[in-house]
């Protein structure tokens, strides 16, 4: 049995620890095809999905980083997860979702630094990257070249988190902040319900115009016969 972290992106990284928490695979790799500007093409896609597929082995636990909040390249993101989930299933395996933020949060980045005693938020790829290699360096002693790897670094470890806390080891033998995205994952919130909107009829008079007695306006949800 393996402990999986996966990074879905254009550059996927993963990671697979042992039973006793220690890296046995530390990868990230690219779709194999020509570059497309702006996006991922089929080709690139499918070899992706290809390359993660033949890391995978039977009896894995797997988490992957879910789709972050306000993402600029949402189709393309979407089509990456996608691809990737159903290998996972293909393979016969499930897999648990974390969310970015709480991926941030197991090592204790918030997304500010300290500048002269003030609270300056973090600005760029580089700087955010960068903390997320110091918080992984903190709490685990880990360290790698790769962002991606690092970032699947993180997640492999909090799905181990979550298996060895399932199987009986209490949740307070970990630091509260790790405490709450543990939790967050066994004890998933319920969905928000959405607010029911009133039903009104919807016709096709014109508005500002009086309804007059015995109208004939069609509502819009007739059938029109032409």
């Amino acid at each position: 049995m393996r402990f999986v972290g996966v990074d879905p992106a254009t550059e996927t990284g993963v990671v697979a620890l042992d039973e006793d928490g220690n890296p046995v695979l530390e990868t990230s790799f690219r779709g194999k095809g020509k570059d497309r500007p702006g996006g991922i093409t089929l080709e690139q896609r499918i070899s992706l999905e290809n390359q993660l597929f033949r890391l995978l082995l039977p009896g894995d636990q797997i988490l992957k980083e879910g789709i972050a909040n306000g993402n600029k390249m949402l189709i393309t993101t979407a089509k990456i997860h996608g691809g990737l989930e159903s290998m996972i299933v293909r393979k016969g395996l499930f897999l648990k979702e974390v969310a970015p933020t709480a991926v941030k949060k197991y090592v204790g980045v918030t997304g500010f630094k300290i500048v002269d005693g003030k609270s300056v938020r973090l600005e760029g790829e580089e700087e955010k990257k960068g903390a997320m290699s110091e918080g992984a360096l903190k709490y685990f002693g880990y360290s790698h070249p790769n962002n991606n790897v690092v970032d699947a670094y993180i997640i492999a470890k909090i799905c181990e988190a979550v298996y060895r806390v399932r199987q009986g080891k209490p949740l307070s033998d970990y630091p509260k902040h790790q405490q709450e995205v543990i939790d967050s994952i066994i004890n998933p919130p319920p969905p928000k319900k959405k607010p029911r909107k009133n039903k009104t009829e919807n016709t096709n008079q014109r508005r500002g115009k009086p309804r007059t007695a015995g109208s004939r306006a069609q509502n819009t949800e007739q059938t029109c016969l032409f």
